[in-house]
């Protein structure tokens, strides 16, 4: 029998609020956090905007010194599994390390610290290219700075699977509690690509917004206006814990991880399958785990990106495997707000999910004016809405088809 896993911490950077009180007031008073892009010069780009963490630092966390041998995607993970940690309460000179470990995604890892090293080679040669290097840009170094910041030595690995890296990250350390690998998983994604190189590079193959002129407004899930994601940088973590472990410690528990399920499309390296297939198995995959009926779940964060493929194919996917509840569940993106946090989104999300279950409110899609055609759920306009929440969705999709959806409830 599978034992029971719960979330006791949640830790968040984005660039509306890098604290998860204020990240959830801000999201639910239909705040943004998009907004021209400072962390380098934008003149000749065709997109002048994101999700950016502004005046950022990891003062009180990491020495400067050590933050300077880490790469600013594993500085947002860091920041954001203390907080995580801190807030679950742990203490893990308590614990036993070898049941302690870490999952983190994340989709590119360290772009800046790759651009950066390879500017230098180019300009003052082989030699001067930092012996920090491959220890910042790896994809891992996320998952084993936080291991070593605890001295965690149970399972621990990096999950890149691009958009869905923080969804499958979490789901791949549900099941190692779950099996009885580990008593404690410290899991999410973390992401830092809005750089010049990635900026260039969703621009150029079409997939970002360009609407530099009202950068707020650029994000627009299901409207018939939108024309690309957002992109976004920052972190999710989340502690989670075998449920009696939690219980004998008295930690406060939000939530209980009850379904995951993962799937792939097969078919086209950005592009998600029209109808949505790949994204409905892996929603029904998840009920299928989690023992439920479409109509237990009351509320769904969606992948939702405001790109004009993507928010039909999901609402397609949605309807295919919820039927006639399709039109009665709550539906959101959380994007609108925060663009997309590539390999952090589902980390992000899945706070926001329990958040939006702990209040008992869902959270808005702003800027969703005039719905497009065939997009016609519940997509809950620009305003939150109070709604008793039981069980939650979070759907994160990701290029490659990779397809993730996560499935939380109220401890019972």
């Amino acid at each position: 029998m599978k034992r029971r896993v719960v979330l006791t911490g949640l830790g968040a950077v984005t660039g509306l609020s890098c604290k998860v009180p204020d990240l959830w007031n801000r999201i639910c008073a239909g705040e943004s956090g998009v907004g021209p892009i400072t962390l380098f010069p934008t003149t000749g780009f065709k997109v002048l905007f994101g999700g950016e963490v502004r005046n950022w630092t990891t003062e009180g966390y990491v020495s400067l010194k050590d933050a300077k041998r880490i790469d600013r995607f594993t500085q947002f993970a860091m920041v954001a599994g203390i907080d995580a940690v801190n807030d679950s309460g742990l203490d893990f000179t308590k614990e036993d390390p070898y049941r302690c470990g870490v999952i983190l995604g994340s989709g590119i890892g360290g772009l800046n610290e790759i651009e950066e090293q390879h500017t230098r080679l180019l300009e003052k040669g082989p030699d001067r290219v930092s012996a920090f290097t491959i220890p910042k840009l790896m994809v891992n170094a996320a998952a084993g700075h936080v291991s070593i910041q605890y001295g965690l030595r149970g399972p621990s690995a990096a999950v890149a699977t691009a958009c869905a890296s923080a969804a499958n990250a979490i789901g791949e350390a549900m099941k190692t509690i779950q099996y009885g690998d580990a008593e404690i998983m410290i899991s999410g994604g973390t992401e830092a690509a809005l750089t010049p190189m990635g900026i260039s590079g969703f621009a150029n193959m079409r997939a970002l917004s360009e609407r530099n002129n009202d950068p707020t407004k650029a994000s627009r899930p299901w409207d018939k206006d939108r024309d690309g994601f957002v992109l976004s940088e920052g972190a999710g973590v989340l502690v989670l814990e075998e449920l009696e472990h939690a219980q004998a410690r008295g930690a406060r528990i939000y939530a209980e991880l009850l379904g995951y399920g993962c799937s792939s499309d097969g078919g086209h390296i950005t592009q998600p399958d029209e109808n949505g297939t790949g994204a409905a198995k892996a929603m029904s995959y998840a009920l299928r785990d989690a023992k439920l009926n479409p109509a237990d779940v009351g509320y769904i964060n969606a992948h939702g990106t405001s790109t004009p493929l993507g928010d039909k194919a999901e609402t397609m996917a949605v309807k295919s495997v919820f039927g006639d509840w399709a039109k009665k569940v709550s539906i959101s993106s959380t994007k609108s707000q925060l663009g997309h946090l590539l390999g952090a989104s589902g980390g992000v999300e899945l706070v926001l999910s329990v958040l939006a279950m702990q209040h008992n409110l869902v959270p808005p899609t702003i800027n969703l004016e005039t719905p497009d055609e065939g997009c016609d759920l519940d997509y809950t306009p620009n305003v939150p809405r109070e709604r008793k929440l039981d069980v939650v969705m979070s759907n994160s999709f990701g290029f490659g088809g990779h397809n993730a959806s996560i499935i939380a409830g109220r401890l019972k």
